[in-house]
């Protein structure tokens, strides 16, 4: 997991997703009500293997790795989810603010920076962003909400208005801290 989603879960969520393997998958065969078919559905396997799961013919920590991050992307759409939709609808009432050190560049057109370079910055995430941010956190996607959050800060720092905004492309990552709040 990454410095974001840790980020995101650390600030929104109030339990932390089971630690172990054996435990998501108790987690998301209880939300299933013990259902192995959907189960099975959710993880891409066979119902047979969920049922090998769950009687402890198989070892659901010695499984392949793909099946162990679609198991905690599962798990993690259905974390808290009261929690979720309460921190959804205050951040959109209040605002979210990101705050953060990390390497920043930007390309536009012709112009481009030499390289990235650190910057600090602390800046209010656009509105129309904050649903696609809990549903990326909700969803486990480290990628899109880095993109989210780097096109948020884009808005806020890096763009002006005129012809040349839609042109500007922002670089964000080797995030160094990163913590988000309300405003």
């Amino acid at each position: 997991m990454g410095k974001l989603l840790d980020a995101m879960r650390s600030r929104f969520l109030t339990r932390d997703l089971p630690k172990t393997a054996k435990g998501q998958f108790n987690a998301l065969m209880r939300k299933e009500d013990g259902n192995t078919a959907k189960v099975a559905e959710r993880l891409g396997v066979s119902r047979r293997t969920v049922q090998r799961y769950v009687s402890g013919e198989r070892n659901i920590a010695k499984t392949k790795a793909e099946i162990l991050d679609r198991l905690t992307q599962e798990v993690s759409k259905d974390h808290q989810p009261r929690v979720t939709a309460r921190a959804v609808k205050e951040a959109q009432q209040r605002g979210m603010t990101i705050e953060t050190r990390a390497s920043f560049g930007f390309k536009s057109g012709e112009r481009t920076t030499d390289d990235p370079r650190m910057r600090r910055l602390t800046e209010d995430v656009p509105d129309h962003l904050i649903p696609q941010v809990f549903e990326a956190m909700r969803a486990g996607d480290e990628d899109k909400l880095n993109e989210l959050l780097g096109q948020g800060l884009a808005e806020e720092y890096f763009r002006t208005s005129g012809p040349d905004a839609a042109a500007l492309d922002v670089e964000f990552g080797d995030i160094d801290y990163i913590e988000l709040d309300l405003r």
